[in-house]
């Protein structure tokens, strides 16, 4: 399959208002063509609001919408052009999946050869060639999403909006989705805006995430810029966990499993902190410490439980060490 060649979007001062309450807030952004951008935010930040206003499902109260440098905000919804997948599938339950699948392009009145072909080279995308002829409830909720994912795609559209598409599957399908959802992305080419409040999918994901709350951009980057230079506390909190220490000079995040944890008198070098564990929660991969530090809140000490040197115990003394570069200053306190 080949990249298309559209799909860039500018979004300028993009306002959405119901009565007194604004949703989205002069919102700037330039989603890149061919990206895999995320909408991240708790409920209430603005994402779906946002992505539904893309979509031309919602009006604008203020600012524009550009589709490769041209406004699309009086465009209706269904003149977009632009696939859509919701997190409840949205399948025509009467129909097959190769049916369902070619919808769009039987609905657009194109050749009947050039609709199997088409069907053909998606179910092959979404890796389905053998379930074309079964109905959409003979099948597994992942093998559903796929034909979803696949009837969106069908069209070529310039852009692909995704609202909390993987929200209905449970954890293990979830992350098998993900990756599958990763590959088509490499595969088409096509711009992916992608709502989520799921953390692990953002950064696992995306090309860039846009971190939202309160209708507001909070910070835009790459999952790495994100994860390791937030701005903000909120950045800091929401995606992955942090830490917030207030030094001589400001509030810093320090994020859990960049901390050494040893009993007391055993660290090499000078302790940066000391305090008694709390609490010690075992997850497989790594082991949890929640450490009392008098005069601040617990700290939590993330340790890969196959590399933890030490036997611990909830009642032991410990001291916590870090690198310098460990510790990132926010800029709102």
């Amino acid at each position: 399959m080949t990249q298309t060649a559209t799909g860039g979007l500018t979004l300028a001062g993009l306002t959405k208002r119901f009565g007194t309450f604004v949703a989205v807030d002069e919102v700037d952004l330039e989603i890149r063509r061919g990206e895999f951008l995320t909408l991240l935010g708790p409920s209430g930040s603005g994402k779906t609001t946002l992505l539904m206003m893309i979509a031309g499902f919602l009006d604008i109260s203020e600012g524009d919408i550009l589709l490769d440098g041209a406004s699309i905000r009086d465009i209706p919804a269904d003149k977009r052009n632009f696939g859509m997948v919701f997190q409840g599938y949205a399948l025509f339950p009467h129909m097959t999946v190769r049916q369902n699948v070619g919808y769009a392009l039987d609905v657009r009145g194109r050749p009947r050869a050039e609709i199997e072909a088409r069907v053909d080279e998606m179910l092959e995308l979404v890796q389905l060639q053998q379930f074309g002829d079964r109905k959409p409830g003979q099948l597994s909720g992942g093998q559903q999403q796929r034909v979803a994912l696949a009837r969106a795609l069908c069209f070529a559209p310039p852009v692909l909006l995704l609202d909390e598409p993987l929200g209905a599957l449970d954890k293990k399908l979830r992350v098998e989705v993900q990756d599958q959802l990763k590959a088509i992305h490499r595969q088409v080419g096509t711009t992916f805006i992608y709502v989520t409040h799921d953390q692990e999918e953002a950064l696992s994901m995306s090309d860039r995430v846009v971190i939202m709350q309160d209708g507001r951009i909070e910070q835009l980057g790459t999952p790495n810029e994100l994860y390791e230079r937030p701005r903000t506390r909120f950045a800091a909190g929401f995606l992955g966990k942090s830490n917030f220490l207030t030094l001589d000079d400001g509030t810093y995040a320090l994020r859990p499993e960049k901390i050494d944890l040893a009993p007391a008198g055993s660290i090499n070098g000078a302790a940066r902190l000391s305090g008694t564990i709390r609490d010690i929660t075992y997850f497989g991969a790594i082991q949890k410490f929640m450490v009392a530090v008098e005069g601040r809140d617990d700290i939590e000490v993330d340790v890969d439980s196959w590399r933890n040197p030490h036997d611990l115990s909830v009642g032991q003394k410990v001291d916590l060490a870090w690198a310098d570069t460990a510790a990132v200053k926010l800029e709102d306190t």
